[in-house]
C-alpha cells in the first residue's frame, strides 16, 4: 500500500500543466451547471409533449434539483474517502447514462429518471475545487478556485441560448444528446488531465447518515419546490417540510455522536464555516431570482403591460453577459483574494448583488435595466460564489474539503430551490388571465425584486460577520487571509 501512494506522490510532480488540470476542471462545472437551463426552453411545451398534467411535468426540474442537493454533499464525502477523481468521473459517468435514458425516453418517467441522473453532476464543482487545493502551486490556488467556482453561474447563462437554439430549429430530444457528448468529452478528458487523488480520509462510509440526509432533504425540499401548486398550508406541504425538518434534526444528533460521520457537523459549525454556509442561502437566491424572473418579464407580450415582448433567443441573450462577466471576473477574484481576503470578496459580491435589485426596483421599464441590473449580478455571483470555497477551505483540515464544499453546495441549492418556489408564488399570486394565460403583473414583478433584494442584504450582512482572521490552527498556507 505504501509503495503504491508513493509511486501516485511521484505521479503528482510529473503530472500535466496546471492550466490544463484547471481547464478540464472548469469545463466540467461549466457542463454541470448547464444541466440547469436545459429544459428552460421546453418547459412550457412538457406537457403536451410527454402528455402529462403540468403538475406531473414539473418533476422534469423537481427531480434534477433533488438529486443535485442530496447527491452533491455525499459526493463530497466519497470523495474524500475513496479518491476525488473516481467520484468526479463516477459523477460524469451518471450524467451521460442519464442523458442517454432521456434522450432515448418518450414517457414522463423516462425524463424524470434521466434528469435526476444528470442532477448528480454538480457534484464536480465541489469536488473540482478541493482538486485544486490537493495539487496545484499556492500561487494558483485562488485564482483557479474563483475559476471554477464561476462555473455555476456561468453554464447556466451561457447555456440557455445555446438550448433556445437547439430547441428551435431541432427535436428536442438533441438536448440530451448533447448532455451526452458533454459528459463524455468531459469524462475522457478528466481521465486523461486530472491525477489520482492521494489525500484520503480513511474509514468507515455513514450509510445511515446517508439515508437521514437523503430523506431529510427530499422532504424539505419537496415542500419548498412544490409548496406552490399544493397550497403551502396543505397536508402534503407541511407533512413534508415539517418531516423533513424532524429527519434532519434526528441526523445531526446522530452524526454527532458517531465516530466517522458522513459530514463533522462540529467543523460546520465553526463561526466562519456556518456563516459563510447561510450566506450562501441568500447569495443562491438573488442568483436564481434573477434566472426565473428576468426571463419571464422579458418574454411576456408588450400588450399585457408588464413585458418587453422578446423572443426566448433575444431574452436567453440579454441574461448571457451575466455568465461572460462571471468568467471575466474569476482571474480578478482571485487576485483581489490575495489582496484583500476572502472575507471582503464576499462581502464586494454581496453589495454588488444589493446594488442590482436596488437598480430594477428604481428602474425597470426598459430592456436596458434588467441588462444593467443582470450585469451586476454577474459581478456579485462573480466574486461572491469565488469567495465561498476559499472561505471553508481556510477553516477546515484538508481532508474534509470535499465535504465541507459539498456542504456549501448544499446551503446554495437551498437558495436557489426556495427563490424558484417564492418567486413563482409571487408571480402567480399577482397574475390576472388575459386571453386564457396567467400574465403577472408589474406590481408581482416589483415584489419579486425586493424579496431578491432583501436575499442579497441577508447575505451582505452575514458576510460582515464572519471574522477577519482565522486562529492559527486554521491557517492553510496555499489560501488567502
Amino acid at each position: 500500500m505504501g509503495s503504491r501512494e508513493e509511486d501516485e506522490r511521484r505521479r503528482l510532480t510529473r503530472m500535466p500543466r496546471q492550466g490544463a488540470i484547471i481547464a478540464v476542471l472548469a469545463f466540467a462545472g461549466l457542463a454541470s451547471s448547464f444541466m440547469f437551463t436545459l429544459v428552460v426552453p421546453i418547459q412550457a411545451q412538457l406537457p403536451e409533449l410527454l402528455n402529462a398534467s403540468r403538475e406531473d411535468t414539473a418533476w422534469v426540474v423537481t427531480a434534477t434539483l433533488l438529486a443535485s442537493a442530496i447527491f452533491t454533499p455525499i459526493a463530497g464525502r466519497l470523495g474524500d474517502m475513496y479518491g476525488k477523481r473516481r467520484i468526479v468521473l463516477l459523477l460524469l459517468a451518471l450524467l451521460v447514462v442519464g442523458s442517454i435514458i432521456a434522450a432515448f425516453s418518450t414517457s414522463l418517467l423516462g425524463i424524470i429518471v434521466g434528469r435526476a441522473l444528470q442532477g448528480t453532476v454538480t457534484g464536480v464543482v465541489p469536488l473540482g475545487i478541493a482538486i485544486l487545493r490537493d495539487v496545484l502551486h499556492t500561487n494558483r490556488v485562488s485564482s483557479a478556485i474563483a475559476l471554477i467556482s464561476a462555473t455555476l453561474g456561468v453554464g447556466g447563462a451561457l447555456g440557455l441560448p445555446i438550448s433556445a437554439l437547439v430547441t428551435q430549429y431541432a427535436d428536442w430530444h438533441l438536448l440530451f444528446w448533447l448532455a451526452a457528448a458533454l459528459g463524455a468529452v468531459c469524462f475522457a478528458l478528466v481521465l486523461w488531465i486530472v491525477p489520482v487523488s492521494v489525500l484520503r480520509t480513511p474509514g468507515r462510509y455513514d450509510y445511515v447518515g446517508t439515508a437521514g440526509l437523503a430523506i431529510g432533504l427530499t422532504g424539505i425540499l419537496l415542500a419548498i419546490s412544490r409548496g406552490n401548486e399544493w397550497g403551502w398550508l396543505s397536508t402534503p406541504t407541511l407533512a413534508l417540510g415539517l418531516g423533513g425538518v424532524l429527519v434532519l434534526l434526528v441526523w445531526g444528533w446522530f452524526e454527532l455522536r458517531i465516530a466517522e460521520p458522513l459530514l463533522d457537523l462540529r467543523i460546520a459549525a465553526r463561526r466562519p464555516v456556518l456563516l459563510t454556509n447561510l450566506a450562501s442561502i441568500g447569495m443562491g437566491f438573488a442568483l436564481f431570482s434573477s434566472n426565473v424572473v428576468f426571463p419571464q418579464i422579458l418574454e411576456l407580450p408588450l400588450e399585457t403591460g408588464a413585458g418587453f415582448g422578446l423572443s426566448l433567443i433575444a431574452a436567453s441573450l440579454i441574461v448571457m453577459p451575466a455568465g461572460l462577466v462571471m468568467m471575466v471576473l474569476s482571474p480578478v477574484s482571485g487576485r483581489l483574494s490575495r489582496v484583500v481576503g476572502p472575507r471582503v470578496l464576499l462581502i464586494m459580491g454581496a453589495a454588488a448583488l444589493v446594488a442590482a435589485y436596488a437598480f430594477v426596483l428604481i428602474a425597470s421599464s426598459e430592456v436596458w435595466h434588467i441588462f444593467v441590473s443582470n450585469l451586476l449580478i454577474g459581478v456579485g455571483i462573480g466574486f461572491g460564489f469565488a469567495a465561498m470555497p476559499m472561505l471553508i477551505m481556510r477553516s477546515v483540515p484538508q481532508n474534509e474539503t470535499g465535504a465541507s464544499n459539498g456542504l456549501n453546495a448544499l446551503f446554495r441549492s437551498l437558495g436557489t430551490s426556495t427563490a424558484a418556489a417564492v418567486m413563482g408564488a409571487v408571480l402567480a399570486s399577482s397574475s390576472t388571465v388575459q386571453d386564457g394565460m396567467q400574465i403577472p403583473s408589474a406590481a408581482g414583478f416589483q415584489l419579486t425584486y425586493l424579496l431578491a433584494g432583501a436575499g442579497a442584504l441577508t447575505a451582505l450582512v452575514l458576510a460582515l460577520l464572519i471574522p477577519a482572521h482565522r486562529a492559527p490552527g486554521e491557517r492553510h498556507p496555499s489560501l488567502p487571509e
